[in-house]
């Protein structure tokens, strides 16, 4: 199973580590941005325990939720490939 980021998730989270690097500092911004990483990494093992995604009506988009941010993503089980759409504040 491969997991693929978004070009928008990338600008997103590009965007929220720069608001917690400016707002607090740069190993706080490491660490959430590790922790995602993570999180990300064992969605293949664990897709099936999130909740359908609010914004989407589609069972096969899952909302990750982390701190205050869901991060939607895709499953293709046909192709085996999981995106992630995004980041949002929740």
């Amino acid at each position: 199973m491969n997991v693929i980021c978004s070009e928008l998730y990338e600008t997103q989270l590009k965007e929220i580590l720069e608001t917690i690097i400016v707002n607090e500092n740069y190993q706080t911004a490491k660490k959430f941005k590790l922790y995602l990483d993570t999180i990300i990494l064992n969605i293949p093992t664990k897709a099936k325990k999130y909740k359908n995604s609010i914004y989407f009506d589609n069972n096969n988009i899952k909302d990750i939720e982390y701190e205050d941010y869901l991060i939607p993503f895709i499953l293709d089980d046909e192709n085996k490939i999981y995106t992630i759409l995004g980041i949002v504040k929740k």
